[in-house]
């Protein structure tokens, strides 16, 4: 069975370095996709309020032969529930649906700037955490002026910051920043949502290295010390996708994938100016 390592947050805690991310998962099949994953020897399952799946992951769970203590959860609060009390009472509605009485990690989904109100967000992620509900608070899609803002304005450093990040866009000036915070960064459609696995150079260094262009790519991630969270509903992907820790890439590998990286390469939404 595979096992993945576990990185340190600032606060302390652990999270498993390889993850399943539920994002499009139908919540009719986050059970079994779920409890495939933890067959396989995942720990770490990432969802959100926003993917309408809490409740089948949440069932997934309960249904585990694997302990609750073992599994780490994550999942994230959506725009339109954004302000201090409103993320109170979105918390206790995913733990409902989850079936947990808390969350390894809650994050803030997007800053939503024209909100105005990330930062009241970000003060009760903290009381949540006081409060037991979270063990471990992070945000997602926020931008060097967001983070400065949010631990400006509380003192509170997030544990983990979850953006975009692919080949093509590979975020080195949010990943320093986040580096520089002690905030640990999480690839969110780290494949590229599937568009480079036919990609002839990730595809030259998978038969160099016996391996699929998913999983060099989800290698490429963990030699780079990101958390990871690819996504699949397909058992035999699932499980090729934690099949990663028995090789590594070599300079050479990480040159030709470094020079993949594109201005341009963004597949979602600026979190500057997103309108959700």
């Amino acid at each position: 069975m595979s096992t993945s390592p576990l990185m340190t947050f600032n606060d302390g805690r652990t999270i498993p370095q390889l993850g399943l991310g539920v994002w499009k998962t139908p919540n009719v099949t986050a059970a079994s996709t779920v409890q495939t994953a933890l067959d396989a020897g995942y720990r770490h399952i990432d969802t959100a309020a926003v993917y309408e799946n809490e409740d089948g992951v949440g069932d997934g769970l309960a249904q585990a032969s694997v302990a609750r203590e073992d599994i780490f959860l994550t999942t994230k609060l959506w725009n339109e529930a954004q302000g201090f009390d409103s993320t109170l009472k979105a918390m206790d509605e995913s733990l409902k649906r989850l079936k947990t009485d808390y969350v390894d990690l809650y994050l803030i989904h997007w800053p939503s700037p024209w909100r105005e109100k990330y930062v009241d967000t970000w003060k009760a992620l903290v009381q949540l955490q006081k409060d037991g509900k979270a063990r471990s608070i992070g945000v997602s899609n926020f931008g060097p002026e967001h983070l400065e803002r949010i631990i400006g304005e509380t003192g509170v450093v997030p544990a983990l910051n979850q953006i975009e990040l692919h080949p093509r866009f590979q975020q080195h000036a949010w990943t320093k920043a986040n580096a520089d915070h002690g905030i640990l960064t999480e690839a969110w459609s780290p494949l590229g949502q599937g568009k480079f696995l036919d990609n002839p150079v990730i595809g030259e260094i998978a038969k160099k290295h016996g391996k699929s262009a998913a999983q060099v790519i989800i290698r490429w991630h963990i030699d780079g010390n990101r958390i990871v969270i690819p996504k699949s509903v397909t058992p035999s992907r699932i499980v090729d996708n934690i099949a990663v820790f028995d090789f590594a890439l070599d300079a050479d590998d990480l040159a030709k994938i470094a020079a993949l990286d594109s201005a341009d390469g963004r597949l979602g939404s600026d979190p500057a100016t997103a309108s959700f």
